[in-house]
């Protein structure tokens, strides 16, 4: 997942927060040349539940590796700013976190003068745009060329030239790959190209404190309006990068600050979401030795779940035996789950539920069952 933004959104102070760890976020243009990357652990009370009822040594839960990358400015697709290196960061990522700064502070100066979240917006997806319709552009060319040589003989080429044709076509009336609507067909075509703007977005609303804890603030029904218009369904999620920093830098009073001021921070709520916006999810494998969350993409068939813990547990998968975390938070233990009849045995078509409790049996040649 990734946080961009145009410049001085206060995206850089946001990262450190979430990786509790400080990467430069001095008030001077393009200081985050390298993007940096972190890994969050996801919130869960299930896993904390888990970790708390089997006690084991080691307990790993589900991380979000988030990106830190330079602000976007207007003509970063014609190298402006940092332009083409910024622009190819963003597509190594999966998802967008797109900072819409809201506060006013004298001391963090904003690129284009007066602090206007829905310009900032519109610049960097016209920028991504842009880059998209370039990329098009090249591809295009080069696909047209085995259309023409093979005409109706390559219908997977034909297919796949059509596809970038309507969305080069799109790209240009200002619409993002994302928001169109596409066939099975041309998805398939898409997938191939990983295109900047078919990237799901999360926009996160950076406020004041003072407007964060009132809930309050002149920009907050502007952008829902602007979301509901441009990008309805989007998730926006407010919060203030100055509560959070206050935070984690006095944590000893942070539970005070926060019931005195009634205000909570979210930074909870957006790794979650952007967990939630790659298509992703995880089942557990508990213990006494460990507890563990394994992440797996929606949809993710028992053998193939069964492989991210070892090759060979795919390789020779027999069967899953599972249960739901409901079921020993109810029962207590493995066995009481067994004799409540709730303990299941699953084959390989079984689909993994976000949350399950897994145990693999395998068998392979060079391994022993487990």
């Amino acid at each position: 997942s990734s946080g961009i933004n145009a410049e001085y959104g206060g995206k850089s102070t946001f990262f450190n927060v979430l990786c509790k760890q400080s990467i430069p976020a001095e008030n001077f243009p393009f200081c985050t040349i390298d993007p940096n990357e972190s890994r969050v652990s996801v919130p869960d009370e299930r896993f904390d539940w888990l970790c708390d009822h089997f006690k084991p040594p080691s307990k790993v839960p589900a991380y979000l590796s988030v990106v830190d990358i330079a602000g976007l400015v207007r003509g970063a697709s014609e190298g402006e700013g940092l332009g083409n290196a910024f622009l190819s960061h963003i597509g190594g990522c999966d998802a967008i976190f797109s900072m819409m700064r809201v506060f006013d502070d004298p001391d963090v100066t904003h690129v284009d003068g007066e602090v206007d979240p829905l310009r900032d917006t519109e610049t960097i997806f016209q920028e991504l745009r842009l880059k998209d319709i370039e990329y098009l552009t090249n591809n295009i060319e080069k696909v047209g060329k085995v259309v023409a040589r093979m005409g109706d003989k390559d219908k997977v080429a034909k297919n796949e030239y059509e596809t970038m044709l309507k969305a080069r076509d799109l790209l240009k009336d200002g619409k993002d790959v994302r928001k169109c609507t596409w066939s099975n067909k041309e998805i398939e075509a898409l997938n191939k190209h990983l295109l900047l703007t078919s990237k799901p977005v999360i926009y996160l609303i950076n406020m004041g404190e003072k407007d964060y804890i009132k809930k309050k603030g002149k920009w907050l029904l502007k952008i829902k309006k602007y979301l509901d218009e441009n990008d309805p369904g989007a998730t926006m999620i407010p919060f203030s990068g100055a509560l959070e920093q206050r935070l984690l830098d006095d944590p000893d009073n942070a539970k005070t600050f926060l019931e005195e001021n009634k205000t909570q921070s979210n930074l909870d709520k957006i790794i979650v979401q952007g967990f939630k916006a790659l298509g992703l999810e995880y089942f557990f494998t508990v213990g006494a030795d460990e507890v563990r969350a394994w992440t797996i993409q929606k949809h993710t068939k028992a053998p193939q779940a069964a492989g991210k813990i070892h090759s060979d547990m795919e390789r020779g998968f027999i069967k899953a035996e599972v249960y739901k975390y409901e079921d020993i938070v109810e029962h207590k233990s493995e066995a009481a789950v067994k004799a409540a009849g709730r303990y299941r045995m699953e084959g390989k078509n079984y689909e993994v539920q976000d949350g399950d409790i897994l145990m693999i049996k395998f068998n392979v040649t060079d391994a022993k069952k487990k």
